[in-house]
């Protein structure tokens, strides 16, 4: 893992959540998608809000985004440990996020970039 690339709660109501995350707890936005995501900057950590169609599928609570140079071998290693892998998505532009599950049942994401050409 190089770093934990952000965390996000997930919610059917980005722009009711946005306003409730800015105006009760101050976080500044950094920027937002719609109604799919918003995400917020917490002096160089993210805290972002998805939609239900960038939930993992299953889940409604919080899910920890880790940012990996290799995606392949770190879902390898997840299951490797005992986790298992779920789904995998290409973001494109954004780069892929593969989705894992802990041997606890917890879901995590893991986020590598799109190769810079």
């Amino acid at each position: 893992m190089t770093k934990l690339k952000y965390g996000y709660v997930c919610s059917r109501d980005v722009t009711r959540a946005v306003r409730f995350y800015s105006e009760a707890l101050g976080i500044a936005l950094k920027f937002q998608d719609g109604d799919r995501w918003a995400q917020f900057d917490l002096g160089g950590a993210s805290f972002a809000i998805a939609s239900p169609p960038e939930f993992p599928e299953g889940e409604s609570g919080s899910v920890l985004v880790f940012e990996v140079d290799d995606l392949g071998r770190a879902v390898a290693a997840v299951i490797s440990a005992g986790g298992s892998a779920v789904d995998q998505r290409d973001m494109g532009s954004h780069g892929t996020v593969a989705t894992v599950r802990d041997p606890s049942g917890n879901l995590l994401q893991l986020y590598a970039r799109a190769a810079t050409q």
